[in-house]
């Protein structure tokens, strides 16, 4: 229990939760950076592809056939809050699944400066949607169970 400033007891602030997140710490190079001295957008792509792979296509990953056998990226969304520079490495890489379907997902991404705490306001906020693809007969196919099981642990 907590007291308000008048005395009165108030009930005790609800904890934040957050959804599971796999988080990969991505360093920044000197040659991500732009003429204005930070993360240039291009280079921020490359980011999330690089905290991404450890998560889904490591060899002791179930969804690692995805990034041997094939997988595709459907759709990208990047929205900037603040600004990253090079003294901000190694960024915080957040990310989780905010939509799992038959062939596909969406992944979440939220991207903090190195010691930001994970409750502080993004610096960037982003998406990715992928399709499981076969890259033999070159088409898209659908997520095998142990793909979906993985998946489903990271959705929020």
């Amino acid at each position: 229990m907590t007291s308000s400033p008048n005395g009165n007891t108030a009930a005790p602030a609800p904890e934040l939760v957050l959804p599971q997140r796999f988080h990969a710490k991505v360093e920044i190079r000197w040659s991500d950076m732009d003429v204005f001295q930070h993360v240039n957008h291009a280079r921020m792509v490359t980011l999330l592809e690089e905290a991404r792979i450890p998560w889904l296509f490591d060899d002791d990953k179930p969804t690692a056939s995805m990034g041997r056998q094939g997988c595709v990226l459907v759709d990208l969304h990047v929205k900037y809050r603040g600004q990253l520079r090079h003294e901000d490495t190694p960024l915080d890489i957040a990310m989780w699944v905010k939509q799992l379907r038959a062939v596909d997902f969406t992944i979440g991404y939220e991207v903090r400066a190195n010691g930001a705490a994970p409750d502080s306001p993004p610096a960037v906020l982003a998406t990715t949607q992928l399709a499981a693809f076969d890259i033999d007969t070159q088409r898209l196919r659908r997520l095998s169970e142990s793909e979906r099981d993985y998946l489903a642990l990271w959705r929020a």
